[in-house]
């Protein structure tokens, strides 16, 4: 029997780095929603902090950083996530509170993962 797997083209174009405190796999020409970042849109954020590259011939592991690698990013929009809501109650004591938050994000598109100056392809 005979098994295809239908991949899109540059699906195994992606870079992993740090962002806003955490770790996240970002893909050419996709949007990502990131903790709020001190830029204005349309303008262009570089990340330098780049855990892991794979491009076509294979993968580029850092430790902890992999050098002359770079993600650049253009600011779409600055958002805010979905309300939470928080309530906190004990029990017997008639004591109840409730309060809200909404997450400051900013959504940015994925235009180039570069390694020492060149885009991957």
């Amino acid at each position: 029997m005979e098994s295809s797997t239908a991949v899109a083209p540059g699906a195994d174009l992606y870079g992993i780095a740090e962002a806003s405190g955490q770790q996240f796999w970002f893909q050419p020409n996709r949007y990502y929603d990131l903790d709020r970042i001190a830029a204005e849109v349309d303008e262009t954020v570089t990340l330098e902090n780049v855990l892991l590259v794979r491009d076509g011939q294979g993968t580029n592991l850092g430790h902890p950083y992999v050098s002359g690698a770079t993600i650049e990013l253009k600011v779409m929009a600055h958002r805010r996530g979905p309300k939470i809501l928080v309530y906190k109650m004990r029990p017997k004591k008639k004591t109840r509170r409730k309060n809200g938050h909404r997450q400051e994000l900013t959504r940015v598109m994925v235009q180039s993962i570069n390694v020492n100056g060149k885009p991957i392809d």
